[in-house]
């Protein structure tokens, strides 16, 4: 996919610069996931179902490390004192690093513990439910790190240079962000010059907000590195920070996470190799997207971690909690926030464990939408089952742990954990960024379809053929989403208490795609403006999307012949329970796309608050 095929003739130079940028750096494969299919009205669910299931190898190693990690967290750490202290002590650090926690997924090779991505994520979901920070810390350094970038795009010199160094606990950082530069890279001011001689580069420039990048030996860097042809090129660097012109001018501090080594680094005549290019030059974007499309995984996957930790504290509180003569878990106000923290709990392990498994299928695997579908959904969910956490403890809620120990009751963290959990709907892309990014990967195909047709930079007899084009496939296409087609051949992989669930999935799949349809048609390539439309549509797509993840992890675990009898008959509850939920959540969505205030009228509010 390339610009041409996006109407540009009236944006601005900025705004026309970062579409280019974006768009070069797009994974341009032809979507062909499960998440692709739904907002194109056709669920491909052979392409879910089977559901991905880890193999008994695996879940072994898993368990292996697991039982160490344990062991560390148990023994060595205490979240509430890191929170007090703002640090985590280099003795647990050193003891994470010992039994490999900083090369969980590096090749053995390279002196890491070459373990899949299903094993990460449950590394990540119980670091989730220990201690935002150590969250964060481990994370940032093998997500969007050093690691990560390293293994996707690292010349075997790169590898074999720096990978081990990460693995024996050397902490690396990302850094892109700047003071006026958050989603928009064409912004970006720190510049990177090659010498004359061609040898090195020289940095220079500030960046902010660089997670680990207080204590990191390794940066990845993102640089401008303009040329006559690619004024706005980016390029991707590793940066030691022991080096000359690399300063650490101060530590960030923020809500939550108070021990997230997070800073300003400053970069002045910083000598950076050529051998020290990651990915090519010019390829920066390319290689800061694709890292994050994996990298985004880890979200969810702690955010399950604490969710499924903050259903313990409050089922143990609302069981044990007595109001009016029984427990608050018998009134019916609680009652319901409790099975709807729980169903949505076991919906979110189901996304963790289907966008895990894709990438341990298949390394290469085209992962865009599900990851950022998991990401949006995961971290917006985890953070009301945060906030209700708190409802139902109440005053407890609010109060620190450490108050709660001084008055002798039970310390439960839930205040450290709200203040931590708010971070995850703006880390590694704001839900605001997620649904903007999400919405125009599920346009993708449409653009290529009918595109050039409303496009009024292109001559008109190539705009007319496209039209031509266009039209005859939608006139196909469109009548088919009307058709009440079932599931066809996925009924055979799923249990029948779960097959009226499928047939609703894929009625809602049809009436979304219609409605994006529709959306094109009224708004042409003006669209791209309606974000609030977009982020509702995008919503559609995202509860769809979890609703069938969690029939799937349902449907292997029913009909898994180990597990116990009492299991299958929670799990079967869970997914009816979930199903209503989705019904009625994703039917409001729906209603909401004619509903409430136009953007004009929002703007027209804005603009009459007064001035500053």
């Amino acid at each position: 996919m390339n610009t041409n095929l996006i109407d540009t003739s009236h944006m601005t130079a900025g705004a026309r610069a970062a579409l280019e940028m974006a768009e070069a750096a797009r994974d341009d494969r032809q979507h062909s996931g499960f998440a692709a299919s739904l907002f194109f009205g056709s669920p491909q669910l052979d392409r879910l179902l089977p559901f991905p299931k880890q193999s008994d190898h695996d879940k072994d190693q898993g368990d292996a490390f697991l039982h160490r990690l344990d062991q560390v967290l148990t023994n060595l750490a205490d979240p509430d004192e890191i929170d007090a202290t703002g640090e985590i002590p280099d003795d647990l650090l050193s003891a994470l690093a010992l039994i490999g926690a900083f090369g969980i997924k590096i090749p053995v090779k390279y002196g890491g513990l070459g373990l899949s991505q299903t094993n990460y994520s449950r590394a990540a979901a119980r670091l989730g439910a220990t201690c935002g920070s150590l969250t964060a810390l481990i994370s940032a350094h093998q997500s969007i790190g050093a690691p990560q970038p390293l293994i996707l795009f690292g010349t075997e010199d790169q590898k074999a240079r720096y990978l081990p160094r990460c693995a024996r606990g050397e902490i690396s950082a990302f850094a892109l962000t700047e003071s006026d530069v958050g989603s928009d890279p064409a912004r970006i001011k720190t510049v990177a010059t090659r010498s004359a001689d061609g040898t090195h580069y020289i940095l220079n420039g500030e960046k902010l907000w660089c997670t680990n990048g207080t204590r990191a030996g390794i940066i990845v860097v993102m640089a401008h590195t303009p040329t006559a042809d690619k004024p706005h090129a980016t390029t991707a660097f590793i940066v030691e920070t022991s080096w000359p012109g690399v300063e650490i001018v101060r530590r960030c501090h923020f809500l939550g996470l108070k021990a997230l080594y997070n800073g300003v680094i400053h970069f002045d005549d910083v000598r950076v190799p050529v051998e020290n290019v990651l990915g090519g030059e010019g390829r920066g974007l390319k290689v800061a997207l694709t890292t994050l499309n994996t990298g985004r995984i880890t979200l969810p996957a702690a955010c399950a971690g604490l969710a499924h930790r903050c259903l313990e504290i409050s089922t143990r509180w609302a069981r044990s909690r007595e109001q009016w003569g029984r427990p608050i878990a018998r009134h019916s106000a609680i009652t319901r926030k409790l099975a709807d923290m729980a169903a949505d709990t076991f919906a979110l392990d189901g996304v963790v464990q289907y966008v895990s498994g894709l990438v341990d299928v298949d390394k290469n695997a085209d992962v865009r939408l599900e990851a950022a579908l998991g990401k949006l959904w995961g971290t917006e969910r985890s953070w009301r089952i945060v906030d209700d956490t708190m409802q139902i403890r109440g005053g407890r809620g609010y109060e620190t742990a450490a108050s709660l120990k001084a008055r002798g009751e039970p310390a439960e963290p839930v205040e450290r954990f709200f203040r931590d959990a708010r971070i995850n709907t703006i880390f590694e892309g704001s839900s605001e960024i997620m649904r903007l990014f999400i919405a125009r990967e599920a346009l993708d195909p449409h653009l290529k379809i009918g595109a050039e047709a409303v496009n009024s930079t292109l001559p008109w007899k190539q705009r007319a053929k496209a039209a031509m084009r266009a039209g005859l496939f939608y006139a196909h296409w469109y009548p088919a989403k009307w058709l009440p087609l079932g599931s066809g051949d996925a009924d055979d992989h799923v249990h029948p208490a779960f097959q009226s669930d499928l047939h609703a999935i894929h009625a809602l799949s049809r009436k979304l795609a219609r409605s994006l349809f529709y959306a094109m048609l009224r708004h042409g390539p003006a669209l791209e403006k309606r974000q609030v439309l977009l982020g509702k549509l995008v919503d559609i797509g995202a509860e769809l999307f979890a609703w069938s993840c969690a029939i799937g992890h349902a449907g292997q675990l029913v009909v898994d012949a180990g597990t116990p009898a009492a299991e299958v008959d929670r799990v079967l509850r869970l997914c009816e329970h979930f199903g209503k939920l989705q019904r009625t959540r994703i039917r409001a969505l729906f209603a909401s796309l004619q509903a409430g205030p136009s953007d004009a009228e929002s703007l027209a509010v804005v603009d009459a608050l007064p001035q500053a």
